[in-house]
Formats: C-alpha cells, structure tokens, sequence
C-alpha cells in the first residue's frame, strides 16, 4: 500500500526519534539542490528542523555538504560527483526531478533521499510502494496541481480568456506538463500563452513577452529555478498589475497574489525522518515513497486590492489563509 503524508509528519518525527540510536560517529549528508542558495532556503532549512527535531546537532553528530545549481541544471552532473567524492553517509536531492536524476546517474550505492514531482514518470524510481534501488523520498505533486490552479484562477477572474504560462522548456517534465495544462485549459475555455524562461536571466524579458500577449493571468509553474527566483517573478507581476497563482504559499506571502500546493517546509521536515531511518540501517528500497494528502490555498487579500481585483467570496471561502 503506498504510504502517503500530511498531518502525519508529526507521527513520522516521533516514530524516527524512537527508532534512532545514540550516535557513535558524525554522519555526512550531501545536500545536492536545482535551485540557487538564497531561493531553496526555506526547504534547506525544513530539512535541518528535522534533523534538529530528530536530535541531530550540526557540527557534532551531523555535518551537511551542501551544492546548489543556482538554477543551471546543466551544473547537476558535476556538482552530484562532487558530492560523491565526500564520500557521504547519504545524499538528499532537493529541488525537483532535476536533482533526483543527477544522483541516481552517479551513484547506485549511496542512499539518496529526494524531494521532487512526478517521481515515476521522470524516470526517478520504478514505483512509489516499491521503489527499489538507492533512491526513495517525498513527492509534492506540483505539476499535478496545475488543472486546479486554473480552476482557481477562473474562479477569481470570471471573465478570463487568456492565460500566460511561465515554464522553463529545459525541465523534462514540462513537456508532459503543457500537454497537461493544455487539456485542462480547454476543458475551461481558456487559450493560453507560454513565456518561456530557461535561465534566470530570462525573466525579464519574458515579462515584457507577455506584456505584448496581454494575457488576463499568469500561471508560474512549478520548476525549481522559477521558484528560486519566486520573489522577483512576484515583484515583475505586481509591476505589470497582472493577477497571478504560484505552487506554493512563500510567493503568496512575499505578495503574489494566490498559491496553490503543498507546505514545502513541512516536507522537507518530513523527509529527515527518512534521514535518519536510513543512517540507522533502513534500505531506500523498502521504504515507500510518500505523497501528499493536504494542499493550501492561500491568498493575498493586500495584492488583490493592489491590481483592482475583489476577490469572490466563494473563493475566499476555500483559502486555508489569508494574507492581510
């Protein structure tokens, strides 16, 4: 049966805490991530929460290693060998698709813990109940998400047509995405118009693309070095005043204007407990790989107001919060 998470992080904390034993030596985590060190923070630090949670002191019983492409994955292959050649108890992949593949490309003795999408169909592990070899982790379920973020947007602009996509083409997963996002933008009578940005300094001028489309609404989607650049893509999209709905709620609270997806930090969390599982003897192979059962709506009632838009009040309804 495959194991799924939530409101069981707690649960699983506990359960790795009694199951750990007392550290004999200083165990070495690789920390190999797709995004830039200031954008993946928030999730780097979920990650050191559970290990502290879990009774880890860093410097003493744990030392992490940490790599990160700044949003370049064409850096990952080197950087993951890098890491290897530490030679590190475990190596956790943070980040998406990108990160997972890189390690398991590199290395099928070293136990990776990842955190991405669309583990299956981006070729990270043959099932999710049994995901064999060096690699298991936690799944977010982003790009699966995005049928109901233009749900969510239609329900704030009644009288969207058009739609612009912010997706970076060199993320392997974004092909299956589209043809995803596509099917469900028809299915609501919406066109939609993607801006295309594959490097960090592209964004800009993606905007100023979009700017001449004239789109209602903007969907960023969930592509770990957009998110890296998440507070500049919101700054861009309160400039251009266009309503726009991002993956996860720290866009929200740094202005944008509705999120949609699950609480990244809580994962990250949760994923120590596979941390340390591991470095007390578990192999990756038999530990499922885990999903999400809750995802939030936030929206900022303040941006709201900023572009001209009011929100309705069946949506309001549904946020789990509202930023004032």
């Amino acid at each position: 049966m495959l194991v799924r998470f939530g409101t069981v992080v707690s649960f699983l904390l506990l359960a790795a805490t009694l199951e750990a034993q007392p550290a004999q030596k200083t165990y070495r985590i690789g920390y190999l991530s797709s995004q830039s060190s200031a954008g993946g923070q928030l999730q780097f630090e979920g990650l050191r929460q559970g290990l502290r949670d879990l009774g880890y002191v860093e410097g003493r019983t744990i030392v992490i290693e940490s790599r990160w492409a700044e949003g370049n994955y064409e850096r990952l292959p080197n950087l993951a060998k890098e890491l290897i050649g530490l030679n590190p108890d475990l190596i956790v992949a943070a980040g998406g698709p990108p990160a997972a593949r890189a390690l398991k490309s590199a290395t099928t003795t070293i136990p990776v813990v990842f955190v991405s999408g669309s583990a299956v169909a981006a070729g990270i592990v043959s099932s999710l109940a049994r995901p064999e070899g060096n690699l298991t982790g936690f799944e977010v379920l982003a790009e699966e998400l995005d049928a109901k973020r233009l749900e969510l947007l239609k329900q704030a602009l009644p009288r969207a047509a058009r739609i612009a996509v912010l997706w970076n083409p060199l993320n392997l997963e974004r092909g299956r995405q589209r043809q995803q996002l596509e099917a469900a933008a028809r299915a609501q009578g919406l066109q939609l118009r993607f801006a295309e940005v594959r490097l960090p300094g592209e964004i800009e001028t993606a905007f100023t693309a979009m700017a001449g489309e004239r789109p209602d609404a903007l969907l960023v989607s969930a592509d770990p070095m957009l998110l890296s650049e998440g507070r500049r893509i919101v700054e861009l999209a309160a400039r251009t005043r266009l309503p726009a709905i991002y993956p996860f709620r720290r866009s929200a609270e740094v202005g944008g204007l509705m999120s949609y997806g699950t609480d990244l930090f809580a994962v990250y969390r949760a994923a120590a407990t596979y941390v340390t599982r591991i470095l007390n003897g578990a192999k990756p192979a038999d530990l499922p790989v885990q999903q999400p059962t809750k995802f939030e709506l936030v929206i900022n009632v303040k941006t709201a107001k900023a572009v001209g838009l009011t929100i309705p009040q069946s949506l309001i309804l549904q946020a789990d919060q509202l930023i004032q």
